[in-house]
């Protein structure tokens, strides 16, 4: 009779959504849960407040080689939404949804151990997903960095009720800053995270504007109009380099968008403009220090950053006209226009692409 009770407590037990949790019932209340379950259940004590994910995708940054990381983050009521931008190693398309699931890790022989635990277990990116209402790659190519978004439910997931005060740096008995005072909130693990990768890499960490403003600033820089040339579109450059390359506000916002950033034409337009100043990494902020020359330069709100400035209306103008005259070659050497002629201007110049087909 007992035997039979256990047997039917058993089969009820391992119906339903019990049987997709438990591998076996032990009896007496005791099971044995799966590893997919056992895997959730960890996942779920990993992260334990807002603050532990921004830790953990800096972690998951550093370790794919990247020296500059951005942070976007705002809230809107309960959601707080994070963009992680990188340089670092990127992923390949076919694992931008497979790095989400238990277990899965690029660090097979280099597993870390800092200040936060061991590093490298495959669990970072489940623990984020089992923690939120979102977490997906938004770009990423292999080499070229990658963006990440992550939306998170504050009524859910905690996060400190203080996220505008910057902590302060602490010097130790030798006058090296090593510890930082202030509420435990996403700047200050931010600040941390910089202050333990001082010469490794640099974060910045602000508003959607704010990041996107310095995206801008420092891929201007560093961009040379030469690539451009060779580049059908900004999907084919380093996730940090992209925005350098907008033509207008309207392509400014377009690429910020497809990086995670939501901005608006106006915002697009100031930060074309020169009118919204780049951020200095969280440690220069922290320790007070100048960043690169690049940064600290001055502002001049006279002029686009870029130089030259052509309405959109004139630049399709000017397209249809190139179109009209690549007939002389048409004629003479067999090819045709693949599509309109694309116009970019870039600091003092105008670069137009033709793309044509050889006819057989």
């Amino acid at each position: 009779m007992d035997e039979s009770h256990d047997l039917i407590s058993f089969v009820a037990s391992m119906s339903g959504e019990g049987s997709l949790r438990v591998e076996e019932n032990l009896g007496d209340g005791y099971v044995r849960l799966r590893i997919s379950e056992a895997e959730r259940r960890q996942a779920k004590h990993d992260i334990r407040c807002v603050e532990d994910i921004v830790i953990e995708m800096l972690r998951n940054a550093r370790d794919a080689g990247a020296t500059e990381i951005y942070v976007a983050t705002g809230k809107d009521e309960d959601i707080r939404t994070l963009v992680f931008i990188d340089n670092g190693g990127g992923i390949p398309a076919d694992m931008q949804e497979r790095i989400f699931d238990a277990r899965v890790t690029s660090k097979l022989e280099n597993m870390k151990m800092d200040r936060w635990g061991v590093h490298g277990r495959g669990m970072a990116l489940f623990s984020i997903r089992e923690n939120t209402r979102e977490a997906r790659v938004i770009a990423s190519q292999p080499s070229q960095g990658t963006a990440l978004l992550v939306r998170v439910d504050t009524s859910c997931l905690s996060e400190r009720a203080d996220q505008s005060s910057w902590p302060q740096a602490v010097r130790d008995e030798d006058g090296a800053y090593t510890q930082l005072r202030g509420p435990h909130n996403i700047v200050r693990a931010a600040c941390e995270f910089g202050l333990e990768e001082l010469n490794n890499c640099d974060v910045f960490l602000g508003t959607p504007t704010e990041i996107a403003a310095t995206l801008f600033l420092h891929a201007s820089a560093r961009l040379d109009a030469s690539r451009l040339l060779f580049t059908d579109d900004e999907g084919d450059l380093p996730v940090c380099e992209r925005l350098g390359c907008a033509a207008d506000a309207a392509d400014l916002m377009r690429i910020a968008a497809a990086l995670g950033i939501v901005i608006s034409e106006r915002t697009a337009h100031r930060i074309l403009a020169g009118s919204i100043d780049p951020l200095k990494s969280v440690t220069a902020r922290l320790l007070r220090e100048r960043d690169s020359a690049v940064s600290s330069r001055p502002v001049d709100l006279s002029r686009d950053r870029r130089g030259l400035i052509i309405a959109k209306e004139d630049l399709d103008h000017f397209s249809r006209a190139m179109e009209r005259e690549f007939s002389y070659l048409s004629s003479r050497y067999y090819v045709n226009l693949a599509r309109m002629p694309r116009i970019r201007v870039y600091r003092n110049r105008l670069i137009v692409t033709f793309d044509v087909d050889k006819e057989e």
